[in-house]
C-alpha cells in the first residue's frame, strides 16, 4: 500500500526548555540550524507539553490523548496505556516503514519498528566498544553534573552523535519504494549536564544571561517547590553556586544537538529525499535551568517546564512565526494523520494543526487556549512531610520526580497573557504572564481580576469536559468534528 503523504522525520529532545535559542529571543545563539529550519517552516511559540514528565508526555505524543485518558500519569506506569490506534499504527497502515534511534521511555519498543537503534538512556547506551562503555561509566560517575571541566571523551562518544549515525545507517538501508517515518530521540539536554570541547567553552559562564529568580522563589511558592529546594540543599549543600555553569553547559549541549540535526538533515539533502520530508522538532517537556534555584524538573507547572519548542518544516508547510495559537504535544498525532491523508482515530483528543500549517482556514478560537495536566493522584504531600521514597533521604542521590513532587492532581489552562492552575484540594493559581512571567504573584484572590479568573475557570471547565475519554467505543455512532476542532460547535460561538 503506497502512502499519499511525504516522508516524516520526527526529531525529539528530552527536557528541552523553549525560549533558549536566538530565534526565540535568547541572548545566545545556541541552535542556529534549528532556527533556520523554523524560519523556513512554522514555529509555534505557544506550544505546551501535556504533562511535565517524560513518559506521560511521550504517551500523549503517540496517542494524541491526555494523561487522564491514556492513564500513564507517572514515569513508572509505562505499560498502563489505554488507547486505540496510535501514531505507529496509522503510519504502518499508510505504507510507511518505521525507524527509531535514541531514547524510548514509552510503551513502544524494538519489535514495533522496521529498524531500531537503542535504547539510549541518560547514562548508558547500546555500547559496543571499550571507549563507549568507559564513557557510559563516566556519565554514571558524575552524579548528573554539571561538570566543572570539559568531558574528556570525544564527540563521537556522545549519544546525539551516535544516535544520528544510527539513524543515517538505518535510513540508508530502508526500502526506497516506501515512504519512511524516522524518529530520532535524543536523551539530551537532560541531565547529566556535560559537554566536550568545543561545546563546553562555547558559551562562557560570564556571557550567560542572568536567571529570573533564585532559590528564594521556590521557597516562597511553598508546597512541593519548597520541599524540593530543601531536599536539594540538604543533599548537596551549596549546589546552587554552580547555576551559571549549569546554564552554560546546557547551552553547549543544545549546540551539540543542533550540529547533529544539521548533520542528519544534510545527509538527507545529499540523498535527495529532504525536499519530500516533513521535518518535525519537539521536546517532551522543559527544564528549570537554574531558575527558582532548581535543577531538572519536578515541582509545579511553570512555563519553564510546560512550554516546549515545536517546529515543522517541509512540503506543504507555510513559513510562519506563530505567536498567536496555543498548541499541545497531543496535537501532533492528529496533525500527522492529516498530513498523510489518514483518518484521525477515535479516542484522539488532540487537534489537527494541518490547516494552520498549510495556510488553510481554521477557527482562531480553537487555539485560543491550551490545557495540560500534572500528578499521579491522591492528596498532595505538605512541604514538611517525609514519606518513604524510592531513594534514601541520606546521601547525595535524589530523583526530582518522586512521591512528593508528583503527588495530587493539577490542571492548567493558558489563554492569552493569563494562566490558571487548579488542584485537587481546591487551591487555585492565577498569573499574568505578561507582567509576571515566572509566576511569583498568585492573583487568584485579587478582586481586580475577578472577571479574568471567571473566564479562565470556565475555559478550564470546558477543557475538563472536552478531555473526558471517548474510549471504549461501543454501539452508538459518535458525531465527530472535522480536524478534531470543537470550537465551531460551542454554545458561545453559536450565540455570537
Amino acid at each position: 500500500m503506497s502512502a499519499p503523504g511525504p516522508n516524516i522525520l520526527l526529531v525529539m529532545t528530552d527536557q528541552h526548555r523553549a525560549g533558549f535559542t536566538a530565534g526565540e529571543g535568547f541572548g545566545l545563539d545556541t541552535m542556529p540550524f534549528l532556527d533556520s529550519v523554523a524560519a523556513s517552516g512554522t514555529r509555534f511559540r505557544n506550544a505546551y507539553t501535556t504533562a511535565p514528565a517524560c513518559v506521560p508526555a511521550r504517551t500523549s505524543l503517540l496517542t494524541g490523548r491526555f494523561p487522564s485518558a491514556h492513564r500513564v500519569r507517572q514515569n513508572s506506569a509505562t505499560k498502563e496505556v489505554l488507547r486505540s490506534e496510535d501514531l505507529l499504527d496509522v503510519l504502518a497502515a499508510s505504507g510507511y516503514s518505521l525507524h527509531f534511534a535514541g531514547k524510548t521511555h514509552m510503551y513502544r519498543g524494538e519489535g514495533d519498528f522496521d529498524s531500531f537503534a537503542g535504547p539510549y538512556w541518560h547514562e548508558r547506551g547500546p555500547d559496543s566498544t571499550d571507549e563507549q562503555r568507559d564513557f557510559s561509566a563516566w556519565l554514571r560517575s558524575i552524579d548528573h553534573g554539571p561538570t566543572v571541566e570539559p568531558t574528556a571523551f570525544p564527540l563521537e562518544c556522545q549519544y546525539p552523535y551516535r544516535i544520528v549515525s544510527d539513524a543515517i545507517e538505518a535510513l540508508d538501508r530502508r526500502d526506497p519504494d516506501r515512504p519512511f517515518f524516522g524518529w530520532v530521540s535524543f536523551p539530551e539536554p537532560h541531565n547529566p549536564y556535560q559537554a566536550p570541547e568545543p561545546y563546553f567553552s562555547m558559551f562562557p559562564e560570564e556571557d550567560v544571561p542572568d536567571r529570573a529568580c533564585g532559590p528564594e522563589a521556590a521557597r516562597a511558592k511553598g508546597g512541593a517547590w519548597r520541599w524540593l529546594a530543601d531536599l536539594l540543599e540538604e543533599k548537596r549543600p551549596g549546589y546552587d553556586r554552580l547555576w551559571r555553569r549549569y546554564r552554560a553547559t546546557y547551552c553547549g549541549m543544545l549546540r551539540l544537538i543542533d550540529d547533529q540535526i544539521r548533520r542528519l538533515l544534510g545527509h538527507l539533502q545529499r540523498q535527495g529525499v529532504l525536499d519530500n520530508t516533513l521535518v518535525v522538532f519537539v521536546a517532551d517537556h522543559g527544564d528549570y535551568v537554574g531558575d527558582y534555584g532548581l535543577q531538572r524538573k519536578g515541582a509545579g507547572m511553570p512555563e519553564v517546564l510546560m512550554r516546549i519548542p515545536f517546529v515543522l518544516s517541509g512540503p506543504g508547510v507555510v513559513a510562519s512565526d506563530n505567536a498567536v495559537d496555543h498548541v499541545s504535544l497531543a496535537d501532533l498525532f492528529p496533525t500527522l494523520c492529516e498530513a498523510v491523508g489518514a483518518d484521525i482515530p477515535y479516542g484522539v483528543q488532540g487537534r489537527s494543526l494541518w490547516p494552520a500549517l498549510t495556510g488553510g482556514d481554521y477557527p482562531a478560537e480553537e487555539f485560543a487556549s491550551v490545557y495540560a495536566e500534572r500528578g499521579y493522584g491522591g492528596i498532595p504531600y505538605d512541604a514538611g512531610q517525609r514519606p518513604p521514597l524510592h531513594f534514601p533521604y541520606e546521601g547525595r542521590q535524589y530523583d526530582e520526580l518522586n512521591s512528593v513532587t508528583q503527588s495530587g492532581t493539577s490542571r492548567m489552562v493558558r489563554q492569552g497573557r493569563w494562566k490558571l492552575v487548579y488542584d485537587v484540594t481546591g487551591r487555585g493559581e492565577l498569573y499574568d504572564l505578561a507582567e509576571d512571567p515566572m509566576e511569583l504573584t498568585n492573583r487568584w484572590r485579587d478582586p481586580e481580576v475577578a472577571e479574568v479568573r471567571a473566564a479562565l475557570t470556565e475555559q478550564l471547565l470546558w477543557w475538563s469536559t472536552r478531555v473526558v475519554d471517548d474510549l471504549p467505543r461501543a454501539a452508538y455512532e459518535p458525531r465527530r468534528a472535522p480536524h478534531n476542532h470543537l470550537a465551531p460547535f460551542t454554545v458561545s460561538r453559536r450565540e455570537s
